[in-house]
């Protein structure tokens, strides 16, 4: 694990079905067939690799960080930008609103430590209960 198995906005793409090395070949054949393309396109080696996501093909987040010649967006100086501002449409299916949480645990642990965690932010994500004040419960 590295950062490449991050992409710069923070969503951690070891954890996502599209992801080739998790050999996910339903869901890569389930998007090819959405797409009209072959499931091997689908298959993704992360934005890092491959210059950009193989479902979202025009990433205007990806493009800003390489213009900006940085890592992730937590180092660049508008930090945190409308690119990743949270939002309620398809939240229950896609984990884009996490990526501030992402970016601020990467800056306070580094990369590998939080690739480590990932996998269980998700889980609380997608499968925790929502309590004021004291965040996600399982």
């Amino acid at each position: 694990m590295n950062s490449n198995d991050i992409a710069p906005c923070g969503i951690d793409c070891i954890n996502c079905e599209v992801y080739e090395p998790n050999n996910r070949r339903d869901v890569w054949q389930m998007f090819a067939e959405r797409f009209g393309v072959t499931a091997e396109e689908i298959a993704c080696k992360g934005c890092r690799i491959q210059g950009g996501c193989s479902i979202h093909k025009d990433c205007e987040t990806l493009e800003c960080v390489k213009a900006k010649k940085i890592d992730f967006c937590g180092d660049c100086s508008e930090f945190p930008c409308r690119k990743l501002m949270p939002l309620a449409a398809n939240a229950e299916r896609v984990p884009h609103n996490l990526k501030v949480y992402n970016i601020c645990r990467i800056k306070q642990i580094g990369a590998e430590e939080f690739l480590k965690e990932s996998s269980k932010n998700r889980e609380y994500y997608f499968k925790g209960k929502f309590k004021i004040g004291a965040g996600p419960q399982l």
